[in-house]
């Protein structure tokens, strides 16, 4: 039986990528983490994840109270990148921040395991799946996103400013550093 309230993407992109080591942010328990960037022209996906929230606040009609909500008055996962990002990355796309307790599997075309981390950072395109499901915690009610597996499609220009050391250093002889 499928999961309403999953989705696998069509082609998207990784921006802060920190998915081979979990992090915590403000002191919560560390986590595996991406920014999904979606183009607005993938209207597949967007329609998927759109079905999916509302079936999270279907599911999770019980931490609200067993009403279901106005969607207006809760916190959603997606987002406007031309309303929310001042980055050219973000701009004709929708993103979401996808996160996880447990570490993504992570594969290429073939869905072969990609073990070189290297091969994942900001800017690469993948397909993700995500899995939707309602909170109401401390005063925030809302459907939150969790990371499962990511599947690389094809390279892409690394965001956040990262330069590769080849394309900044030349080798160094021995003899340099005598001088």
């Amino acid at each position: 039986m499928s999961n309403p309230c999953k989705v696998i993407t069509g082609t998207v992109r990784l921006s802060y990528a920190n998915i081979w080591e979990p992090k915590s942010i403000n002191g919560g328990d560390p986590k595996y983490s991406t920014s999904i960037i979606i183009p607005k022209t993938d209207v597949k996906t967007i329609n998927a994840i759109n079905a999916a929230v509302d079936a999270a606040i279907q599911e999770g009609i019980g931490k609200f109270g067993g009403k279901i909500p106005n969607k207006a008055a809760l916190k959603l996962p997606l987002r406007d990148g031309d309303a929310e990002r001042d980055d050219e990355a973000y701009k004709g796309c929708y993103f979401l921040n996808a996160n996880s307790k447990v570490a993504p599997q992570v594969v290429d075309k073939n869905v072969r395991p990609i073990l070189e981390r290297s091969e994942i950072y900001s800017g690469v395109y993948a397909h993700v799946s995500l899995s939707f499901y309602a909170f109401n915690s401390n005063g925030n009610r809302g459907v939150a996103c969790g990371l499962g597996n990511i599947q690389k499609v094809r390279d892409g220009e690394p965001l956040g400013g990262h330069v590769d050391a080849a394309d900044e250093f030349t080798t160094v002889e021995d003899d340099d550093f005598l001088s």
